[in-house]
């Protein structure tokens, strides 16, 4: 395999869909011949001890620089180009894989304009809608992709929203799918399990199960609208909320408002290796993504870690919701808009317990055929050999 570097301005500790899809990466690739390039320091969401502490042990290398400058200095972006034509050198890297086409993709362009070193520009939803947003940056977005060798996307969804805006790049397109980790197609430990139940008072309970940021296109208000009918059928519920973000507080008033302190166990934001036994404590999963402001859901990475969990779910539908979860088949898509769908869909899930079970039992079947990075991984074998 080529010497791979892989550039991201999000990386654990920090939690979410793009940083977690990064190291599952790294650690499908040769851990000797792969290096990623990531955040270093303090940052809104993660300190930077605690950022040494989770790099520590990884099978492949990490750096951590502070890859822009702050946002009084223009281009913030110069630093990252010093940092990559640094570890370029160092590391003899022969490839790179670009994780934010803006900025990131101004560094691999000079770096393959200097040395050869051709890049695969990956994309993820987000950083398409803030590529496009203005006729500037679509054209720094176009300038990118005419350079990049290959534009790998995480759903078939993300690939036609960006070709209907480029067209001309559908020669150089294709879909490599995240994969969830192995360890969540296997339960944890029984005394792990038991310690949640205790922790969180579940005996005699149901449960739902929500692990996202708590931003905007999450559908966490929709969902705490549509609770008190969704007690008034099954009074015993518990409902597990996992995640941090900007909407927090509005959340938790949320909550209040609708006397849920009772029934919501929110959790907060954890590790992503802690979120193992709740999966397996619960019943349901549900997360009402929707679009929003032009924003979708590339794919959602959460939706196939429940999945591999062997978990029912309740999605909204949003963007490549519908390929990570096959309505009627592994879960249920809803609008997460319509209080009626989605109150009868979660009640379905959990009364039918032998149709939630169907689900479940699809969802994992499906993780294990068509969702191992072992497989997705050969897609890249053109370009790293």
């Amino acid at each position: 395999m080529k010497r791979v570097l892989i550039i991201t301005l999000e990386f654990p500790p920090y939690v979410g869909g793009v940083a977690t899809y990064v190291h599952d990466l790294a650690m499908a690739l040769d851990p000797e011949k792969t290096v990623v390039l990531a955040p270093a320091g303090n940052d809104s969401f993660t300190t930077k001890q605690q950022k040494i502490d989770w790099d520590k042990d990884k099978k492949y290398k990490i750096i951590r620089r502070k890859l822009l400058f702050p946002k009084f200095i223009w281009p913030r972006w110069l630093r990252l180009i010093w940092h990559v034509w640094r570890v370029v050198r160092k590391e003899k890297i022969e490839i790179i894989f670009v994780q934010q086409v803006l900025p990131v993709g101004y560094s691999a362009i000079v770096m393959k304009k200097l040395f050869k070193v051709p890049f695969l520009l990956f994309s993820h939803g987000t950083d398409l809608v803030a590529g496009t947003a203005t006729i500037w940056k679509r054209k720094m977005v176009t300038m990118v992709s005419k350079h990049t060798d290959q534009i790998i996307f995480n759903s078939n969804s993300l690939m036609s929203r960006y070709l209907r805006v480029l067209p001309q790049f559908e020669n150089k397109s294709f879909v490599l799918y995240p994969c969830p980790e192995p360890r969540f197609l296997e339960p944890p430990p029984r005394a792990d399990i038991d310690n949640l139940r205790r922790r969180y008072a579940l005996e005699g309970k149901q449960t739902l199960l929500s692990v996202s940021r708590l931003d905007e296109g999450k559908g966490f208000p929709s969902m705490i609208r549509c609770m008190p009918k969704i007690l008034e059928q099954v009074p015993n519920l518990v409902w597990f909320i996992i995640g941090g973000g900007f909407k927090t507080d509005l959340i938790i008033d949320s909550i209040r408002k609708y006397n849920l302190q009772n029934v919501v166990r929110f959790v907060g934001e954890i590790p992503h290796e802690d979120l193992h036994p709740y999966f397996y404590t619960s019943d349901v999963f549900v997360l009402l993504t929707h679009p929003d402001e032009g924003k979708e859901e590339g794919l959602g990475l959460v939706f196939l870690e429940a999945s591999a969990a062997g978990l029912p779910i309740v999605a909204g539908r949003s963007g490549g919701v519908p390929e990570a979860v096959l309505d009627g088949r592994t879960g249920l898509i809803v609008d997460a808009h319509n209080e009626k769908q989605v109150v009868d869909s979660v009640l379905k899930l959990l009364r039918e317990k032998a149709y939630a079970s169907q689900l479940g039992k699809a969802a994992k079947e499906r993780m294990l055929k068509d969702f191992q990075w072992h497989e997705q991984i050969k897609l890249l074998e053109p370009w790293i050999g």
